[in-house]
């Protein structure tokens, strides 16, 4: 047995966007063990239920994270909504069906650019970037935000989409998907991305299962499981849903999950404005949650299963709300992944996990 060894990976890392960090065990050129180190960044997010009513909380949980802003704002609006026992409109679900995949769409294209980069692929990380503005552009038209959205609201939502909007939104996806589809084809065909990413870093599926893993992580294993495919809140009026999978385990399976995730969102994305009915967009909601009541609720982000819990008190104010995210859900997978992989490959495996720190550290 050689010499082991601590190797400080990160918060700060050419390689990684997002501040996570890693206390590597190394013996020679091999990783013994993963240390995860959580707490580098914590914004108390949660204890403000204590100061800002259930509404205004809203834009609290929309500002959990930038990529995965809209899904927050939606997850937490859900659980108020079950905790009170509003229906929300039809009209209003599909909206957010719509806003919510085109947010999967970002996530993953911002992530591609990411990937790209990492291998030095500079032109086609400018291009997964130049697409990716695409979307942005969508969200600004029709919410008026990029970044923040804020058209979340307990109850529904606060925009609705015209014909026009619908019609530029159609012809936008369009020129996206033919765009993309090249574009991962040149990434997924190299033979540069599949040296360094076939067979690194697998996890079989016992494990990832075992482990709790969730989102594209737990489904590159062959766990056929996504939230959507419960069909709650808006994807119930889906025709069709099935998890995309591979059961490879390693890098190159993740890359390929998400890649083509992109694509079925395109697709729900379609479907969802071909059949989007009339109605209003949201109703009014009066009171307050009930003393002692508790809800919870699911909602497939783009990393994966997020849940909330709220519970009320009588008042404007909850008692708690509560954000179990993706990455805290895949922390253990991502140490067991990493362990007897060769630290030159330590950050591919975690941007192909794709850790979201801002969510993890709340």
């Amino acid at each position: 047995m050689g010499k082991q060894t601590i190797i400080p990976f990160g918060p700060q890392h050419p390689v990684l966007p997002e501040p996570i960090h890693l206390d590597l065990v190394v013996e020679d050129e091999t990783v013994i063990e993963a240390v995860p180190q959580i707490g580098f960044i914590h914004r108390g997010l949660e204890r403000l239920v204590q100061t800002k009513d259930y509404n205004q909380f809203v834009y609290v949980a929309e500002r959990i994270c930038g990529i995965c802003a809209f899904g927050h704002s939606m997850g937490y609006a859900e659980t108020v909504e079950n905790l009170m026992g509003v229906e929300v409109p039809t009209r209003a679900q599909y909206l957010r069906v719509i806003w919510h995949e085109m947010s999967r769409v970002h996530s993953h294209t911002l992530w591609l650019g990411l990937a790209a980069d990492a291998f030095g692929f500079e032109s086609l990380f400018m291009h997964a970037w130049r697409l990716r503005e695409k979307i942005l552009d969508v969200f600004e038209r029709t919410t008026g935000g990029r970044v923040i959205f804020s058209v979340v609201k307990v109850g529904g939502v606060t925009r609705d989409l015209d014909d026009q909007q619908i019609d530029y939104m159609k012809s936008v996806f369009a020129d996206f998907r033919a765009e993309y589809t090249k574009l991962i084809r040149a990434f997924l065909d190299d033979s540069s991305v599949k040296n360094r990413t076939v067979g690194v870093g697998t996890i079989s599926r016992a494990d990832a299962v075992n482990l709790g893993m969730v989102g594209p992580f737990l489904r590159a294993s062959g766990e056929p499981y996504d939230v959507r495919m419960l069909g709650s809140n808006g994807y119930g009026e889906l025709e069709h849903f099935e998890p995309i999978t591979d059961d490879q385990g390693d890098c190159y399976a993740r890359i390929r999950v998400r890649c083509e995730e992109v694509l079925q969102a395109l697709d729900i994305i379609d479907e969802m404005l071909a059949k989007l009915p009339a109605g209003d967009i949201a109703v009014k909601v009066k009171g307050a949650p009930k003393a002692g009541s508790e809800a919870c609720n699911l909602v497939e982000q783009p990393r994966g299963e997020c849940y909330y819990y709220a519970k009320g008190n009588g008042t404007k104010y909850l008692d708690r709300m509560r954000m179990r995210t993706p990455t805290s859900q895949n922390l253990a997978g991502m140490a067991a992944t990493l362990k007897g992989c060769d630290v030159a490959d330590v950050n591919m495996i975690v941007l192909t996990i794709d850790p979201c720190i801002s969510c993890t550290e709340r």
